[in-house]
């Protein structure tokens, strides 16, 4: 990269230094013919003043402005009337043909006139005689400097495009050094280690945006890496106690065959089937959510519907369930999904409750909230935001008992955050847990 860039930046360098030393050098001549036509007609105007009554001088007087310049008085017939010394003698060697400006070489300039001169010329009535007044002066030194700059830029354009490289090069090597550095520290890290990071060369530029987005980057692998390793661990460690209930079970069933309670036997080993395929989809939710692709069919939901079938398809415990359902509200989303968030914070809420469960739904004009309020021990302020982490039990002992995973919570949390809402627990002014769902609600319902 560094090689193409300096290759294509010190041939444009180049090309833009000559093209700008050439235009400067054109300006500068065209000024110079300028100056040199001016000066001419200057004279050639001095000449025809002069002799207002035709009664011209032999020979006509010299340039003031220009020593070297020669003039001629040609009459209407091609004679010459009269002329400066240099040309004394000499027939007419410029005419001016009719309707033009520009004048034209005659054969009398051969020998005499040299072939790189600046010449002008004007048409004259003096004293009711056409006659046309014509001066030039040799500019040949000006051929020579363009001959002698077309050389020497030809000769300089090497040089002109050998120190553009070299600076070229130079600077992109200062600007890519960062860039190399962080190559190199990015070829180091590996997937076991992503706690390393790239220098940071500290500027405000796009180098040090790209070393900014590079440890962010990072740092975001690490964290997924870190939650992939914690979630097979744990995924590893939830799988391991059925299957080894499960697996003691059958083997002591198995050892002592005659004496076995099948029907018992067969019992336990479907409860431990039914607790792995419950991990088995609470797993599979979780990596739906990872992708992004939790939320199926959506469908307008009435909530008050929605929590009296999650609340009557809960088996019946010595607990009393109040329900204040409000207003008809209305959601907008996957009604499974909707049931599961519902089911799992209720279900949290069963467990943990002492007496009774609570659970009210509420309105603003965007929102709905489910709030599901438990009699039970309550969640500790610095465990408030850990309970929705994945295979968190802030009771592990009690909810392995249970079959409990410790993935309702954090599956709830998914879904609602699938469905643009939240899921929190609130601050209770007595013992127990307010768990708070809420869900954007369908505008005008």
């Amino acid at each position: 990269m560094r090689t193409r860039v300096t290759i294509v930046a010190s041939l444009i360098t180049a090309a833009a230094i000559t093209g700008g030393i050439l235009l400067l050098y054109l300006l500068q001549m065209h000024s110079v013919r300028q100056t040199v036509d001016t000066k001419l007609r200057t004279y050639v105007i001095q000449i025809a003043q002069a002799s207002p009554t035709g009664d011209w001088p032999h020979p006509l007087p010299g340039s003031s402005l220009d020593p070297a310049a020669q003039a001629q008085v040609i009459a209407a017939d091609g004679t010459v009337v009269t002329a400066t010394r240099g040309l004394a003698g000499v027939p007419a060697t410029f005419a001016l043909p009719a309707g033009s400006t520009t004048p034209v070489r005659l054969k009398g300039a051969d020998g005499v006139i040299p072939d790189d001169v600046g010449v002008t010329a004007v048409r004259k009535t003096v004293n009711g005689q056409p006659v046309t007044i014509v001066a030039g002066t040799p500019t040949g030194i000006l051929s020579s400097i363009n001959s002698a700059f077309t050389y020497r830029l030809i000769a300089a354009f090497p040089i002109i495009l050998a120190l553009a490289a070299a600076a070229v090069w130079i600077l992109v090597g200062r600007a890519l050094g960062p860039v190399e550095q962080i190559r190199h520290a990015v070829t180091d890290i590996t997937s076991a280690d992503l706690s390393r990071r790239v220098p940071e060369p500290g500027t405000a530029d796009e180098i040090g945006h790209l070393a900014e987005t590079m440890n962010q980057m990072l740092a975001r692998l690490e964290d997924s890496a870190l939650r992939q390793r914690r979630f097979v661990a744990d995924a590893s460690h939830e799988l391991r106690s059925p299957l080894a209930a499960l697996r003691t079970t059958l083997d002591v069933a198995l050892a002592h065959s005659d004496r076995a309670p099948w029907p018992t036997v067969a019992t336990r080993a479907a409860d431990q089937t039914a607790r792995l395929e419950r991990l088995i989809q609470d797993l599979l939710r979780l990596a739906k959510a990872d992708e992004h692709t939790l939320v199926g069919h959506q469908q307008t939901v009435h909530v008050g519907d929605l929590v009296r079938d999650v609340v009557g398809a809960t088996p019946p415990r010595a607990l009393t369930i109040d329900l204040h359902l409000g207003d008809e509200v209305f959601l907008y989303g996957n009604r499974t999904d909707l049931s599961r968030l519902v089911r799992n914070v209720f279900d949290n809420a069963v467990r943990y409750a002492e007496t009774a469960v609570t659970v009210t739904v509420t309105a603003t004009p965007d929102t709905a909230c489910i709030h599901v309020l438990d009699d039970g021990p309550g969640i500790a302020a610095g465990d408030r935001e850990r309970v929705f982490d994945r295979f968190v039990r802030l009771d592990a002992s009690r909810d392995r008992a249970s079959g409990n995973s410790g993935l309702g919570l954090a599956i709830a949390r998914e879904i609602a955050s699938a469905h643009e809402g939240r899921v929190w627990v609130a601050d209770t002014p007595e013992p127990g847990a307010d768990v708070v769902i809420e869900l954007p609600r369908v505008s005008g319902r």
